[in-house]
This record gives structure tokens, C-alpha cells and sequence, in this order.
């Protein structure tokens, strides 16, 4: 049977290879062509160092002479694939080649560390160097135990028959980090009923400091919060929820509802911001149109108010045709002829007076009546005044 490889195993075990094969170079190149330096040098570092920052003097650390560098053509040595430190031969110092994560480079094992040698040429001399690799608070605390859920609702349950001391649930958490940096601490920041339960400050124990009783609330929620030792410290909350009953169907029905008001609580809350948002900014929108029209009418009147231009009237159509009375638009005569039966009565319209145009003077004095009398006194055959 084919076991498939994980690429994160193949990674190191090709690490591993390429140690124990540069190694063995070393060591042979070692025995046959180059005289060894009693001499080692040790430096201690803190991880996480910027690339370029200064590690050490070596030539000073070393009793050597820059020419000695120059000429011997001095270079680091090393096994590794990847090289975190670099020479200045001009200088004679060691400097950050590649940003050094600890957890990276050794994992669990301590103290960390890597070793590399300073070959120079003319004699031949390796000096071997050890970096120490100082761990930093870089990493927070990472709960392990109670698994934090976004769907799903997790609860401890606890008898009511529970006496003080009863064991509820055990925090645990874990930090990559070394040293005093890993030591944790574990405080409860928020509880429903504060004087119920109590966390061990070491071990994480949630216990009860008091005898459960009849009154006490089926949902209790606990805020613990773990905190490492380093500095500055870094730190992790977890939430346990404890279900304070006898029986499971109470739990479920409980912490049901509890879920269901959760959900229906933030929804309330998004609605009542999106209704909010949207009140403000009509109310924006209504007091920016309004404020607009005012200036816009303002300006206008102001226009209008140092204009020089002459007011020219505006007449309507027909406006010559307003001195007739009534509903009629226009001046007609009428000429009614009644018989003793008023059903067989005739009407006879006359002409209507703006048919013919009229020009008044303004000077004259006669009415409209006047002139439409003289009208039909000309248009009638037997007048005296008419020309055969």
C-alpha cells in the first residue's frame, strides 16, 4: 500500500538531508585541507530582528585584521538552506541576512540555536559561530479546550444537587512560545452569578465556591480570559456557557431560546442602524433641497429687483373683445321678434362686432353702442345715406 507524502513531512526531511549532507562536507574539507581555530564565538540574539541589524564585531571578536578579511576572502560556511546571517568583510561585523522566527526555526526545542563557520583562504582557517536565538512574546495564547463554535452552542452542565467545589469544565490553552513567555494565567472577567463560580489562577478549573441552589439560572455564561507571562503580555478569551439542571430536555429548551433571542437580538439591532441611516439621510436630503430653492428663489428676486429692462404688459388673445358683458367672449346685437305664440318666436342674431376692425382714437368719447347703432343704420337699404 501507497502512502501519499504530506509536503510539509517531504520539507523536512529534505532539511534534515541537506544538514547531515552539508555537515559531512564540513568535516571531511575539515580533516584533510583546513586548520581548525581554537577560537568559538557566541552571540545571543533576540528573534524577529530586522534585516540588517547588527549581530556582532567578528573581526573584532576574532583578533583579526580587516586586510586579513579582504585577502583571505572571508565567507560564512553553513549546512543551512537558508542563511541567516551575512558577513561585512569591509566592516568586519555580522549583520541579520533573513528575519529569524524561532518557533520556525526550532519549534519546541530549547535553547535555539544555529551554527555556521568563517572560512578565510591563505592559510585556510574555519572559526566556527553560534547564534542563540532569544524567544519574544510574538505569539498570544491559543484555547485548545472549550472549542469555540459560531453556530453551534456548547454547554457544561451542572446538577443542582452540586456541592461547593464541584469540578464544571477545565480551560485549556497553549502557547508556542518559550520560557516564562509560555506561562499562562487564567482569570474569569465576566460571569452571570459572579459568586457561583471561581477559575483556578494555574490550571484553568472552573469549580462552584457555593452550593447550587433552586433560584439560581439555568444559563450561566463565563468569561475567561488566559494570559501568558511575557511582556508586553498577550492574551485570549474564551466563552463557556453552563447549563445549571438535572435533566437534558431542560438544558436543550433553554439554551434554545437562548440562541434564538441571541439571533433575534442582533437582527433587531442591524434593522433599527440600516432605519437610522436611512431617516438621516433622507432628512439631509429634504433640508439640502430646501435650503437649494430658497437661495435659487432669493437670487431671482434679486435679479428681477435691479433689472433695468421696461415692463411690457401682456394683453391675452381677443383682449379688444372684453368690453362685451356676460359670458359671451363677444359684443353681438340681437333682434327678437315675438308672435302671441312664444313657441313659433324667431331670433335673429346680428354681426358680431369684432369681425370688422375698429379703430378708436383715444380721445373720443363714444361708446361701443354707439357706433354699432351707426353700423346697422348703414347696412339697411332704405337709408337715406346710402349711395346707389
Amino acid at each position: 500500500m501507497a502512502f501519499k507524502e504530506h509536503p510539509r513531512d517531504g520539507g523536512e526531511r529534505w532539511r534534515l538531508f541537506g544538514r547531515l549532507r552539508g555537515a559531512v562536507c564540513l568535516f571531511i574539507f575539515q580533516f584533510i585541507f583546513v586548520h581548525h581555530a581554537e577560537a568559538q564565538i557566541r552571540y545571543s540574539i533576540p528573534e524577529e530582528m530586522k534585516k540588517g541589524s547588527l549581530v556582532g564585531n567578528i573581526a573584532q571578536d576574532l583578533g583579526l585584521d580587516l586586510k586579513r578579511l579582504r585577502s583571505g576572502r572571508a565567507r560564512i560556511v553553513t549546512g543551512e538552506n537558508i542563511q541567516y546571517a551575512e558577513l561585512k568583510t569591509d566592516k568586519g561585523t555580522l549583520v541579520v541576512h533573513e528575519r529569524i522566527d524561532r518557533e520556525q526555526l526550532c519549534g519546541d526545542v530549547t535553547p535555539c540555536s544555529f551554527t555556521f563557520e568563517i572560512l578565510l583562504e591563505k592559510p585556510m582557517e574555519l572559526h566556527p559561530v553560534t547564534i542563540m536565538i532569544q524567544d519574544q512574546n510574538d505569539n498570544p495564547p491559543q484555547v485548545l479546550y472549550p472549542v469555540q463554535t459560531g453556530g453551534s452552542l456548547v454547554a457544561e452542565m451542572v446538577p443542582r444537587s452540586a456541592d461547593v467545589g464541584y469540578l464544571v469544565t477545565k480551560v485549556v490553552a497553549v502557547d508556542v512560545d518559550s520560557g516564562q513567555n509560555a506561562w499562562l494565567s487564567y482569570k474569569l472577567q465576566k460571569a452571570t452569578d459572579r459568586a457561583l463560580f471561581e477559575v483556578g489562577l494555574q490550571n484553568g478549573e472552573i469549580r462552584t465556591i457555593r452550593q447550587v441552589t433552586d433560584k439560581d439560572a439555568v444559563k450561566q455564561r463565563l468569561t475567561v480570559i488566559v494570559e501568558d507571562n511575557g511582556q508586553p503580555s498577550r492574551s485570549a478569551t474564551v466563552i463557556v456557557n453552563v447549563a445549571v439542571a438535572d435533566s437534558f430536555p431542560e438544558v436543550l429548551s433553554e439554551f434554545t431560546d437562548f440562541t434564538q433571542d441571541k439571533e433575534y437580538n442582533d437582527n433587531l439591532t442591524f434593522y433599527l442602524v440600516l432605519a437610522l441611516a436611512v431617516v438621516s439621510f433622507l432628512f439631509i436630503t429634504c433640508l439640502v433641497v430646501i435650503i437649494s430653492v430658497k437661495i435659487y428663489r432669493w437670487r431671482q428676486s434679486r435679479v428681477m429687483y435691479h433689472s433695468n429692462l421696461p415692463v411690457i404688459p401682456y394683453y391675452p388673445p381677443r383682449y379688444s373683445d372684453t368690453l362685451g358683458t356676460g359670458t359671451l367672449q363677444h359684443v353681438y346685437n340681437y333682434e327678437v321678434c315675438r308672435t302671441t305664440d312664444s313657441r313659433k318666436s324667431d331670433c335673429k342674431f346680428g354681426i358680431a362686432g369684432s369681425q370688422n376692425v375698429l379703430i378708436m382714437d383715444p380721445s373720443s368719447t363714444g361708446t361701443m353702442q354707439r357706433i354699432q347703432s351707426e353700423k346697422s343704420i348703414l347696412d339697411e337699404p332704405d337709408s337715406p345715406l346710402e349711395v346707389s
